[in-house]
């Protein structure tokens, strides 16, 4: 027996403003749509339900189509710092925390960003020592590509100044070669190695809260990655499907499977695609480089602001060659982080050097900084740009100084790349950037900085219905549920959001102010505003 919804605006995504009047589900899938009289009397022996609307307005669901589910729930449950405009309030938040630890416990802090400092500079370990000496102490950067680490730290992971530099990393150090606390990209692995394993239990609490979080933001998926960081692959699926069990919480769970634990789903007797109800296994995942914010990301020209600088390769190019043809004789896509142009071009060639054949999608992972060359290269190949729109917000105006103002035209370019016909999806890198799909929305449309309120590149800026795609069309397209995910149309899941204003029509600087009024995922209601 099935659901009738409606008493609201529904929009079906199939096209622009395109809207029904009602939606008959049933089993979790949308059976039909037209009037409310029509889908009444044609399904009136079947229908056990009738969902008032109330005026709200139904889309499809929303799907964060890149975070770290784990990484946002331990966010919201430990020292949160990316709110912080001063590396005194950071510090000052840091003295008060480390008077509530015992032991050798760990203070770690997520999320701190000199960029929105007024002084940006980077915080010592002394200062760190000061605060913490006896305790290891570890901060990771917002753009989850450095750490600062005190000397406990330092010295637990054995670190000295004939440690040489990881591929793909730095250990930033002074004029003596002494590590200041500082250390980039695959370097951070040497101080996060010295952190205790968490339990299962630990790792299901967090994703329960993640989720719930999530649920309440009006996402009822994610694409996330997760299962090479919290002691193994089979500890930290196990702690997916124990959060997201499709009884008690339900979520839309793909999970890209770094290629460091590639293996270690095999010998589970996993491969692609396979899983639960509510959570999949999905592309492997592999890193090309770093983030601007460190001047880690491998550009194709020197940075402005450091002209001696590329950006780092986290592989050098024969090592990326052979994880793609070890992927390939999987059958399996890859997804790709690459910010700069010279990393996304590198992938791109691959990708047309090694296509996949049976018509799952390779992804690239962020795609900040684009050239021409890799426009039209992308135009060739079968492959999704994962974007993040929230970074117009985030990384403008101090983004021109890293790659000046010549490059600008081709940062961030999403009405470029959409208008090429490059298929894109819409996430929010959570915990990097606030996991609200509605700030995202807003980004792409308005280009609006968070920093300085300016607008930039406002040719890119998106139509609400392109934001509005990113979230439905782009995340299913993605992960190729083009065909059953995404828009409101028989034989499609029953999974909506529902706001309490039109997003098509408010202002969009208005976008953000809309809440979230039910979540639904297989025609359950599984958050709903009190």
């Amino acid at each position: 027996m099935g659901i009738l919804w409606y008493g609201g605006k529904i929009y079906t995504m199939k096209s622009e403003e395109d809207q029904v009047e009602a939606v008959f589900t049933n089993k979790g899938f949308i059976v039909d749509t037209g009037t409310f009289d029509e889908l009444n009397n044609k399904y009136r022996n079947d229908i056990n339900q009738i969902t008032d609307l109330q005026g709200n307005v139904m889309y499809p669901g929303f799907v964060d189509s890149h975070l770290h589910i784990i990484g946002h729930g331990e966010k919201l449950i430990r020292l949160d710092l990316s709110m912080m405009t001063s590396p005194e309030q950071v510090l000052e938040s840091l003295k008060e925390r480390a008077k509530h630890l015992s032991g050798d416990e760990w203070l770690i802090g997520e999320g701190w960003n000199e960029n929105q400092w007024e002084d940006p500079r980077i915080i010592h370990k002394s200062e760190l020592d000061e605060i913490c000496p006896n305790n290891p102490m570890m901060l990771t950067r917002v753009c989850r590509h450095a750490v600062l680490a005190n000397s406990k730290a330092i010295n637990s992971a054995n670190i000295d100044r004939h440690t040489e530099d990881p591929q793909g990393g730095k250990i930033v150090r002074d004029d003596n070669g002494v590590a200041i606390g500082y250390f980039l990209d695959t370097a951070q692995e040497l101080i996060k190695e010295g952190i205790p394993d968490v339990s299962e239990q630990y790792l299901t609490s967090v994703v329960k809260a993640s989720v719930d979080d999530l649920l309440s933001k009006g996402l009822v998926g994610g694409h996330s990655e997760d299962l090479n960081y919290y002691g193994g692959f089979k500890k930290t699926l196990n702690a997916f499907t124990n959060a997201i069990d499709g009884e008690d919480r339900k979520f839309r769970t793909n999970l890209l499977v770094h290629h460091e634990v590639l293996d270690d789903m095999e010998n589970e007797g996993l491969s692609y695609n396979e899983g639960t109800d509510f959570i999949q296994l999905g592309a492997v995942k592999i890193f090309s480089d770093g983030a601007l914010g460190g001047r880690t990301a491998w550009l194709s020209e020197p940075y402005e602001d450091d002209q001696d600088n590329y950006g780092i390769a986290i592989h050098n190019i024969e090592n990326l060659e052979e994880l793609v043809k070890k992927v390939r004789e999987k059958g399996m896509p890859i997804a790709v982080h690459a910010i700069g142009d010279q990393a996304a071009l590198t992938v791109a060639k691959l990708i047309q050097r090694y296509p996949l054949q049976n018509g799952r999608r390779d992804r690239i992972i962020h795609a900040q900084i684009v050239n021409e060359e890799l426009i039209e290269l992308l135009k060739t190949i079968d492959v999704v740009l994962d974007i993040q729109p929230t970074f117009v917000a985030s990384d403008f105006p101090w983004i021109i100084e890293r790659i000046g103002s010549r490059r600008v035209r081709y940062a961030y370019a999403w009405k470029t790349l959409i208008e090429n016909g490059i298929p894109c999806a819409g996430g929010s890198d959570a915990p990097i950037e606030e996991v609200n799909p509605l700030l995202g929305i807003e980004a792409a449309v308005l280009r609006r900085s968070n920093i300085d309120g300016g607008y930039y590149n406002e040719t890119e800026q998106l139509t609400v219905y392109e934001a509005v795609s990113l979230y439905t069309k782009g995340s299913a397209y993605v992960i190729s549920h083009e065909n059953d995910r995404g828009q409101i149309a028989p034989g499609f899941t029953a999974d909506f959001t529902v706001f309490n204003q039109d997003l098509f029509t408010i202002a969009p600087e208005k976008i953000t102010t809309s809440k979230v009024e039910m979540t639904i995922i297989n025609e359950q209601i599984v958050y709903q505003k009190q």
